[in-house]
């Protein structure tokens, strides 16, 4: 099985009441906007980790949601206790309050909890830009933590700071440790996997799988996945970027339902267009929808590869010996979009056949890098005209005079033919199937560019 991979030394949590503003400050620390951030208190629930480099340290920071406080988020508890187990194993905690508002009973409480747990404390006052919470700052004195820094994550102010503190209380780093890291790093970078799919179809349990750890929260509520999580695991020496994503509803549903999951959606659909490739997950016990279809729709078209994980096959391979094909035969004729993408029957709960999914992702990913010899590429269009005449959109009939590979990642192909025409859809479809058997691009999109000669 797969073994999580980290490069950086030393962890650091960001702990704080509900609304402080952690996830601000995350993305600033991080120079990402993987957190959402809304004013709806509770809104991250998983714990997020990415790497910092300051003053030539690198270290992993935590974002954990609200551990203590008001929380509109029915899975408040939850998310609180994965939050406090997050920032028991960490070396620094940075704990974040809201200047703005001043100290509350909720503070109190987080306070007590820091404090029994004995790992150093940066109190972060955040929020420093109004000019209101300058008249709050000695109230924070009382909760005895040493050093304190003022700072606005929003606008950046103080953050260089904070840094300092931080990196200040991380573990010595050993003479011969970045040697060691920078000898652990891979040759490339590793083929960023986006898992998604529709709520509910066991997304975040492949994750967990495959990482081999509680790192999602799981639960039957749909819409429980938020923020874009990932995490890096290495597979027979390769490593791979997992990023687990919120499941996509219907455009209504999602409308209907608020920000935060209008903004989780936006999130998992930019995870899938950055993604190498997409593991889309089906449930297998429910069917495939009309929403699957659409998803797969929007892999095809972000043009990154597709694996198709028929999840809970725990639950149905007792159907009979003819179950498997009958259900592969409709979830083709219902995911015409990804009729390209390998098939894999799994269960998350019980790990069957999750390395089979490592597999074909590395296949996946080989083969949308792969290139062909213009030679070759040629002799097999040669072949494939002669077994059928090319048509173009409209009247009269259009020659392929020949082809290169012009990209990759997905595979692109300009054809340069006698009237520079777009050819038919159906003749593109023919050309793809044929390029799939002569050359391998298993589970990736072919693009066809016409060009004129």
């Amino acid at each position: 099985m797969p073994r999580r991979q980290t490069h950086s030394i030393g962890r650091v949590a960001l702990v704080g009441r509900p609304n402080v503003g952690k996830s601000t400050l995350f993305n600033r620390l991080t120079g990402t906007r993987r957190a959402i951030v809304t004013a709806v208190p509770g809104t991250t629930r998983d714990v997020l980790a990415r790497p910092v480099e300051w003053q030539q340290r690198i270290f992993t920071l935590v974002d954990t949601g609200g551990v203590v406080g008001a929380s509109e988020d029915p899975m408040h508890e939850v998310v609180a206790d994965r939050g406090r187990r997050a920032a028991e194993a960490v070396d620094v905690v940075v704990f974040v309050v809201d200047g703005r508002e001043g100290p509350v009973p909720a503070d109190d409480e987080v306070a007590r909890e820091l404090r029994i747990s004995g790992v150093p404390v940066v109190l972060a006052i955040n929020k420093m830009d109004d000019h209101r919470a300058h008249e709050r700052v000695p109230e924070f004195h009382r909760f005895a933590f040493e050093p304190i820094v003022e700072i606005a994550a929003e606008h950046g102010q103080g953050i260089g700071d904070l840094l300092d503190e931080v990196v200040a209380r991380l573990p010595a780093v050993p003479v011969a440790e970045p040697l060691e890291v920078k000898q652990r790093e891979p040759a490339t970078p590793e083929p960023d996997i986006a898992v998604v799919g529709r709520p509910n179809v066991g997304k975040s349990s492949l994750v967990n799988r495959l990482l081999r750890e509680d790192r999602v929260l799981v639960s039957p509520t749909p819409g429980t996945t938020r923020d874009a999580i990932d995490e890096v695991i290495r597979w027979h020496r390769r490593d791979f970027r997992i990023v687990d994503t919120a499941g996509i509803r219907r455009p209504g549903r999602v409308a209907r339902s608020g920000q935060v999951e209008a903004v989780s959606v936006v999130r998992a659909r930019h995870a899938m267009e950055q993604a190498d490739v997409a593991v889309l997950v089906v449930d297998a016990a429910a069917g495939v929808g009309k929403r699957d279809a659409s998803i797969a729709g929007e892999a095809e078209e972000a043009g990154c590869g597709v694996v198709i994980a028929a999840n809970k096959w725990d639950l149905v391979k007792d159907r009979g010996p003819d179950f498997a094909k009958e259900f592969d035969e409709r979830l083709r004729d219902a995911l015409k979009f990804a009729e390209f993408a390998p098939i894999v029957h799994l269960s998350a709960l019980t790990g069957e056949r999750t390395e089979r999914l490592l597999t074909l992702i590395d296949e996946v990913d080989a083969a949308r890098r792969r290139q062909v010899a213009t030679g070759e590429l040629n002799r097999v269009l040669k072949r494939a005209t002669e077994t059928q005449a090319p048509s173009g959109v409209g009247h009269g009939s259009v020659h392929i005079r020949y082809a290169v590979q012009t990209g990759v990642a997905p595979p692109l192909f300009t054809l340069f033919t006698s009237r520079g025409v777009r050819l038919h859809f159906s003749y593109e479809r023919f050309i793809r199937n044929r390029l799939r058997e002569a050359f391998g691009f298993k589970g990736t999109p072919i693009r066809l560019k016409v060009r004129g000669r």
